[in-house]
């Protein structure tokens, strides 16, 4: 499945050291199927975004994704894809920005006619033909109709997507220059979050078959709050969002978490409905 990582050390900017394949020898070894592009969205000084991405074909060098990326930010997204809608292309490749927020999403939600009839002039936003690119779409027009207020977008667009089309799983991470928010939906795939608190010891995450390594020396001394699609070090403090849950990291590093969507979606799709591309794009470890 594609695998997530988001962090903010707000109000703090920091510098982190990201490998988006850290060791892919041993990721191919031991992966289904070898990841189909990488991302990382940061924020500058000025809070302009900044998106590195680039999809992984056969005939491509994976160098971009194996060598070591250190970047400051305040907020930091990161996303190994493997595909299930939209072919490998850097239009399809995560995070995507809209109105200066960066987005990644791990899942599959189907009916995308529904969806963009849904959008209507929103559907300019969208250049790509993933699901993902779309449900950041109408992440964006709920939070317009709600005057701005993230939390109340994700909520309210959430709810629509479980309400009236077939979704399989709707993890994501969007983030602003100084502000970060995770949603796990509904229980199909793991989304972890660590509240962590300067230890004396260097921030070192590293996912499982080589996926996201991520290092920051700063955040030693520094509070820090890391989101994952899996628990990345030993550390005690990792809890599993609930279903339904989304999480808030405000400017100031302070978190508010609560369980905006109560009932499954009315379409769960199974691993047998997504065929066998989409199947292979969910269970890739």
């Amino acid at each position: 499945m594609c695998r997530l990582f988001g962090l903010s050390a707000a109000p703090q900017r920091v510098r982190a050291t990201f490998w988006l394949l850290d060791a892919p020898d041993s990721l191919a070894a031991q992966s289904r199927r070898e990841p189909d592009g990488t991302g990382l969205g940061t924020f500058g000084r000025d809070g302009a975004p900044l998106v590195e991405k680039q999809p992984i074909a056969a005939y491509e060098d994976t160098a971009f994704a194996c060598e070591a990326r250190e970047r400051e930010s305040v907020t930091f997204v990161a996303h190994i894809r493997y595909a299930s809608t939209g072919g490998l292309s850097g239009r399809n490749t995560h995070p995507f920005r809209q109105r200066d927020r960066l987005f990644a999403h791990n899942g599959v939600v189907r009916g995308l006619d529904e969806l963009e009839a849904e959008l209507g002039d929103y559907r300019r936003l969208v250049a790509g033909e993933t699901d993902s690119e779309r449900v950041f779409a109408l992440i964006t027009q709920r939070t317009d109709r709600h005057g701005g207020d993230v939390t109340a977008g994700i909520t309210d667009a959430a709810a629509w997507i479980g309400e009236h089309l077939p979704v399989y799983a709707l993890n994501l991470i969007l983030t602003t220059a100084t502000e970060l928010w995770a949603l796990r939906y509904p229980d199909t795939h793991d989304l972890y979050v660590l509240e962590r608190q300067p230890a004396g010891r260097h921030l070192e995450h590293v996912g499982h078959a080589g996926t996201v390594h991520a290092h920051s020396s700063r955040l030693a001394e520094l509070p820090a709050v890391v989101v994952a699609s899996e628990r990345m070090d030993e550390d005690p403090g990792w809890r599993l969002l609930r279903s339904g849950e989304l999480l808030h990291v405000d400017n100031r590093l302070g978190t508010r978490s609560e369980v905006v969507l109560e009932a499954p979606p009315r379409q769960r799709l199974s691993l047998a409905e997504l065929g066998s591309v989409g199947a292979a794009s969910q269970t890739g470890s």
